[in-house]
């Protein structure tokens, strides 16, 4: 059984036992957290897609631990202006391990 779940904008397909990595969630280590944004189930029943979304289904997780991801370059220039800047940046993440599926 998996769903495809809507977090942070974007898209996940999660099974039961999976570890994702997802924008930035308010809650603290170790609470639980649901994903009420259910876009499709595929269980015993078949696949079954909402428009958009499945009313009643909902996905069930615990935040493991906050974090930030590797840190990228954003660098500036324009040639022969002797304009540069060059500027870091490290996106926050969750770390969310998907307990329970309901449908």
């Amino acid at each position: 059984m998996f769903a495809i779940i809507e977090t942070g904008g974007k898209q996940y397909k999660v099974q039961q036992g999976d570890v994702i990595y997802i924008e930035k969630l308010d809650g603290g280590e170790g609470e639980n957290v649901t994903f009420d944004r259910v876009l499709a189930v595929s269980g015993k029943d078949g696949f079954v897609t909402g428009t958009p979304l499945l009313s009643g289904a909902t996905v069930t997780g615990k935040v493991e631990k906050h974090g930030k991801g590797q840190k990228i370059i954003v660098y500036k220039y324009k040639a022969k202006k002797n304009y540069r800047r060059k500027q870091g940046h490290r996106q926050p993440y969750t770390k969310v391990t998907i307990e329970k599926i309901q449908a």
